[in-house]
């Protein structure tokens, strides 16, 4: 049987460089403003790596369910990565200027990155878990944030294998409602201290800290840019544009491994 297939084909070139839609028209020449095609390929790259995250989360509970977390560490490793990936795709969005995102932001219309269900995906397997926020999706992406929602995070995964390996996590944190968001344990801070020792214990937990850091890295460095691009504007689809991102500043995901640092 010939094998037929090529690089363009396995890859779906074609199909991939055909969902650039640009809406906007430039009154001068008829076309496309220049800067849509960036912006769209920017968000569109945006979601082809939160769909890896995902996937890269998905594998790590999996590898920390079985105890496996030498490959977990690996697979977060991997995370933090792609995390700086996407905090240097910043720097080419901030290239376009006000004026140049002006030009067609009217064509949007009410699209906005509040829409992204596979962020909320990432924050709800991370823990930064809002009710309100299932509001805002119908349909798949409804059933799939609800599933997300539902499900012990991240964080609950590293936990239950700490437990399982011996270490005495408390029992209010094995035990806490995985729908609410991560709240700080004294008492499981003092036993992560006390395991500080172990080597493999720690790296796990600087694993964890790099990609806390990565995340809120991310946030800042996006509030910037929707700040220096339309200011105090609402963002689009009607939201509160910077000034509800910047409610998202400095609120860590694992705010355990941040109390530890003040109590070595």
């Amino acid at each position: 049987m010939t094998d037929d297939l090529t690089y363009g084909s396995y890859l779906k070139i074609d199909d991939l460089l055909a969902l650039q839609d640009c809406r906007s028209v430039d009154p001068a020449t008829g076309r496309p403003e220049h800067d849509e095609t960036l912006f769209i390929i920017i968000h569109q790259v945006y979601e082809l790596w939160f769909k890896q995250l995902l996937h890269e989360f998905d594998h790590i509970v999996g590898r920390l369910d079985l105890d496996q977390r030498n490959a977990a560490r690996h697979h977060l490793k991997r995370v933090n990565k792609i995390l700086k990936t996407l905090i240097a795709q910043i720097d080419v969005l901030e290239t376009m200027t006000p004026v140049e995102f002006a030009n067609f932001r009217s064509f949007l219309a009410q699209a906005s990155g509040f829409q992204s269900a596979q962020f909320r995906e990432i924050e709800f397997v991370l823990g930064v878990k809002n009710r309100i926020q299932l509001d805002w999706f119908d349909g798949n992406e409804r059933i799939r944030l609800q599933e997300r929602f539902d499900s012990p995070t991240l964080w609950d995964a590293v936990v239950r294998a700490w437990f399982r390996s011996g270490i005495a996590v408390p029992s209010e944190v094995l035990e806490r409602d995985v729908r609410e968001p991560i709240s700080e344990s004294p008492a499981l801070q003092a036993t992560i201290i006390e395991s500080y020792d172990d080597d493999g214990f720690a790296a796990l937990c600087e694993m964890l800290t790099d990609l806390d850091t990565s995340v809120q890295e991310w946030r800042y460095r996006h509030v910037m840019m929707v700040r220096r691009t339309i200011g105090t504007k609402p963002g689009t689809g009607g939201s509160d544009g910077a000034a509800y991102l910047q409610t998202t500043l400095f609120q860590p995901a694992f705010p355990d491994l941040w109390a530890i640092r003040a109590q070595f």
